[in-house]
């Protein structure tokens, strides 16, 4: 099947193919967690992790400490240590946290700016379904 333009033909990847390396790069970006994460940092302040945990309703520590450790070994984030009893964390975006935060708060403006509309299309979806014969799949 011809997918169009191939760029493995001149050096690019193909984010379509299962191997491209960005793909690993957008399952990280595309979490939840991820982009919160990320927009809660995007204004250049360090936050200490238990900041960032309550300013992120519903995430657990397990799952936040997953997410931070991802974006520091995508390179989109630092976290530094001082040596103080207990140990101080902060955790701050790289220059390509801040572009990539950057991207994302444009998701949630958006998000923001059509909610009424996405809410509607769900109920008027959900109002279609409740209609549908059961056992039917379309």
């Amino acid at each position: 099947m011809d997918t169009g333009f191939d760029l493995r033909e001149h050096g690019g990847v193909e984010i379509f193919l299962r191997d491209c390396p960005t793909r690993a790069v957008l399952d990280v970006i595309a979490s939840k967690w991820t982009m919160l994460v990320l927009v809660a940092l995007e204004d250049g302040h360090p936050m200490r992790f238990a900041e960032l945990r309550r300013r992120l309703d519903g995430v657990t520590q397990k799952v936040l400490t997953q997410t931070l450790r991802a974006l520091e070994r995508e390179g989109l984030l630092t976290r530094t240590v001082y040596p103080t009893v207990p140990p101080c964390v902060d955790y701050q975006l790289t220059k390509l946290g801040l572009e990539v935060g950057g991207l994302v708060q444009s998701i949630t403006d958006w998000s923001r700016a059509n909610i009424a509309a996405i809410r509607a299309a769900r109920e008027e979806f959900d109002e279609r379904a409740e209609r549908r014969p059961s056992g039917s799949s379309t």
